[in-house]
């Protein structure tokens, strides 16, 4: 296949891999919701509704996708983020972060993630950043769309994501 396929025609294949593949999932389920009786229907019915959900995760995620090819490496491991880059790079625990802003006065832009007494600036489009969707849209609170709207807007600013709570304070009666 790749010798038919110009890279860059790949590359954009590869990208849309989850959304093609909740379109299939979505398809199938239509078809046998619409054109089969009993309990391949009802079948379908499901197939359709999980592949509709399966094509608003993965939608989500191809907006938060940069491309890749940036400065560093990211890899993430049970909950623990790790940056290799080029001039910095650090280790952090997601249990950790308290802050978490987009930095769009550097240039790419840059995740600014701050945990306790540590500092971790990973451009959205270094390699493995894909992955971080998941880690942030784990965090207690945080909106998700918003997080994709600001994105989507290259701010020129540095910007607010999430912000943990501050935990509550003991009331004695």
């Amino acid at each position: 296949m790749s010798e038919f396929l110009r890279p860059e025609a790949r590359a954009a294949l590869w990208r849309w891999r989850e959304v093609g593949f909740a379109a299939l999932v979505l398809a199938t389920g239509l078809r046998w919701g619409l054109a089969s009786f009993g309990a391949l229907q009802i079948v379908g019915w499901a197939l359709a509704v999980v592949g509709a959900g399966l094509g608003v995760v993965a939608l989500r995620r191809l907006r938060f996708s940069q491309g890749g090819g940036g400065p560093g490496v990211v890899q993430i491991n049970e909950r623990r983020l790790a940056y290799f880059g080029p001039l910095s790079g650090g280790v952090m625990d997601m249990d950790d972060l308290i802050r978490l802003e987009l930095d769009g006065t550097a240039r790419p832009a840059h995740w600014r993630l701050t945990g306790q007494g540590e500092h971790l600036a990973i451009p959205v489009n270094a390699e493995g950043a894909d992955a971080l969707f998941d880690v942030f849209a784990s965090l207690p609170g945080l909106r998700t769309d918003r997080m994709l709207e600001t994105l989507g807007k290259k701010p020129e600013t540095v910007v607010l994501i999430w912000q943990a709570r501050a935990p509550d304070t003991l009331r004695l009666h």
